[in-house]
């Protein structure tokens, strides 16, 4: 199984829990393939960091988006010069 490990050591990070929440975890370390708790807990918390902030920026974009669309459906444009060209040429076929 592959050793799974950080390369960086820029901040620090404490934090207190019960021992057998940190057993709890150690276990998953080791089962994990990472090489230690601290790797663990970091790796694993910004791949749901990550996760967080996509979903969230998903929503965002989705609601700017919905907000366009319905601005576009609300307040429509008067058609331009090619359009309205466009659309007189398609008539024109079918009459």
């Amino acid at each position: 199984m592959a050793t799974k490990k950080l390369n960086t050591k820029n901040a620090r990070f404490d934090t207190r829990l019960p021992k057998e929440q940190k057993v709890f975890f150690e276990r998953a370390a080791r089962l994990g393939g990472y090489r230690n708790l601290t790797d663990f807990v970091v790796i694993t918390v910004q791949e749901k960091a990550k996760e967080i902030i996509s979903e969230r920026e998903r929503i965002i974009a989705s609601k700017k988006d919905s907000e366009i669309f319905f601005d576009a459906i609300s307040n429509p444009k008067s058609p331009n010069e090619a359009l309205t060209k466009a659309a007189n040429e398609f008539k024109a076929l079918f009459a």
